[in-house]
């Protein structure tokens, strides 16, 4: 199992209360593999340095999860299927890194 930081742009015409059960179902994908959600930071909606597909804010979101590497690359691309998630990056923190 390795640890793993995933920041998701969603689109800000989504409703702030379909947020978190749009990205429940993403997380759970990481659950029934055998990972672990550490911790899930909402930032809210916030400017972007550009615009994205004709939108200049999204909705911040960052995961800390723990899986392995075949989960995290499924997660990957369920997250490019879906037309809401205008960008996602998956990284691997320093501190993890031995």
């Amino acid at each position: 199992m390795r640890a793993y930081e995933l920041m998701v742009l969603i689109d800000p015409e989504v409703d702030d209360r379909t947020v978190e059960p749009t990205l429940e179902k993403y997380l759970e994908v990481v659950r029934s593999n055998g990972g672990t959600i550490d911790k899930v930071d909402i930032w809210g909606r916030r400017k972007m340095s550009y615009e994205i597909q004709k939108k200049a804010e999204a909705i911040y979101i960052v995961v800390n999860y723990t899986a392995d590497p075949a989960t995290s690359s499924e997660l990957e691309r369920l997250l490019k299927i879906n037309e809401l998630i205008l960008r996602h990056k998956v990284t691997r923190p320093e501190e993890a890194r031995v």
